[in-house]
């Protein structure tokens, strides 16, 4: 019996009608991203249930880890039963997990209740990313994981946003933070089951080139293995890479501000609009330099240059945390520099990485995804554990620098990584490859 939501497509859709399904996705990573939100309410929280910032900490390490073991799971199934027939339940099941937020009386409770929801969350957006690959043929994937990653930076917006609104509105009760985002996630997982589609696995077997353009790689006989993905060098670089590459990225996330206000002994606003103008840039340079990389259909170049562009600027901010004296505009422009030349090495890194697990073969991508969430909640975990405790030792300034030295380690990987450097070798890797399907391993 096939599920009224679960649509499966026996042909690639091109047009608008592809493009509203790619934006379902972008939609159900937004919402599943504002679901998991918790910081606006956090001093809140802490008043309620009289918690210290180490006992939130783990809480949030705790929920942070289900959320990780859960992509890991949530990737296989949906290449196993498919992307929809997942996420569309369990968007509405997230929904009931953060009305059951409301009713935690105790840390115990906050805590069973926020591992809860991060591992049904983290089973539910596990879809999304396959879903953008396979709603996004390489002409255009670069620029599609760029809207993708919208998603969880729109999220700390939104969240921030309803509550400055609605705080005041319900006399600062944390708990009609959850009862908005349950109605919220409820309606829009309904708008998105009326709107979302499925490829069929044959055609989830095939690379899109173009909306018009396919060939077919993979003999669809023989069932797909994740081990697979291991047996290839570059999978092994990339994974290893962006574990390297995300602990700046994660220092940012969790603690740009306090890092900030810390270092340079400001005020926490004037350290939330330094970040601002560090997540508007990095936006913006995600769409630009996306569209940019699927026009030349280069990915390793923009991963290297922004990188390096990265370790230019955040070594500047290194080099002020040393001064610890720093004027605003000049903390936010400095800010503004690193987002932009992050997002500019992180969206063609997706799509590399998507393309280089795609040739291995396509039917892996939830698998593939689903390590790589589980790589970022994993860094979330150890940044919640180890970077406290190095600040205490040290200071912050000390932290960044090991930061950039992660960094620094991504880039020799990336010459591992698959594809071409130059227009000249695309060209050539075109000629040279013709579409076979792959030869059963042993």
């Amino acid at each position: 019996m096939r599920l009224p939501y679960a649509r499966e497509l026996d042909e690639y859709p091109t047009g608008s009608r592809r493009i509203k399904i790619l934006s379902m996705a972008v939609l159900a990573i937004l919402i599943g991203s504002y679901e998991a939100q918790i910081a606006p309410v956090v001093p809140l929280l802490l008043d309620d249930f009289d918690m210290s910032l180490s006992t939130y900490g783990a809480v949030s390490g705790a929920g942070a880890l289900s959320g990780a073991i859960a992509s890991i799971i949530g990737g296989r199934l949906v290449d196993v039963v498919g992307r929809v027939k997942l996420l569309v339940p369990l968007m509405m099941v997230t929904a009931l997990c953060c009305f059951g937020m409301t009713l935690a009386d105790s840390v115990g409770e906050l805590l069973a209740a926020r591992v809860a929801l991060a591992f049904v969350d983290g089973m539910a957006i596990a879809g999304t990313a396959p879903l953008v690959r396979d709603f996004s043929p390489r002409m255009g994937r670069a620029q599609a994981f760029g809207f993708w990653t919208w998603g969880p930076v729109g999220a700390s917006f939104l969240a921030s946003g309803v509550a400055a609104w609605t705080l005041p509105i319900f006399n600062d009760a944390w708990r009609s933070q959850f009862i908005i985002m349950g109605v919220v996630s409820l309606v829009v997982s309904v708008v998105i089951a009326a709107n979302i589609a499925d490829l069929s696995p044959e055609l989830r077997a095939q690379i899109q080139q173009t909306e018009e353009r396919s060939k077919q790689v993979v003999a669809t006989a023989r069932p797909p293995r994740t081990r697979d993905l291991f047996a290839h060098r570059h999978v092994w670089a990339h994974v290893v890479g962006i574990s390297f590459w995300l602990v700046l990225y994660i220092t940012l996330v969790l603690y740009g501000q306090t890092m900030l206000a810390h270092t340079f002994e400001i005020s926490a606003a004037k350290a939330s609009s330094i970040m601002s103008a560090f997540w508007i840039l990095n936006l913006v340079s995600l769409i630009v330099v996306g569209r940019l990389s699927d026009r030349l259909q280069l990915r390793k170049p923009f991963v290297v240059g922004g990188t390096l562009a990265t370790i230019a600027s955040a070594g500047y901010l290194a080099f002020l945390m040393g001064r610890e004296s720093a004027a605003v505009p000049e903390l936010m422009i400095t800010g503004a520099l690193i987002g932009a030349s992050m997002g500019f090495a992180y969206c063609p890194w997706m799509a590399s990485y998507s393309e280089d697990t795609e040739d291995i073969d396509p039917r892996l991508q939830g698998t593939a995804w689903g390590i790589f969430g589980f790589l970022t909640k994993g860094m979330a975990v150890v940044a919640l554990i180890v970077i406290p405790r190095v600040v205490e030792a040290a200071d912050w300034h000390v932290w960044l620098l090991v930061a950039l030295f992660c960094l620094a380690l991504f880039i020799p990987l990336v010459f591992f990584f698959k594809g071409p450097w130059t227009r000249q070798e695309l060209a050539a890797e075109a000629l040279r490859r013709e579409p076979r399907p792959l030869e059963a391993r042993d």
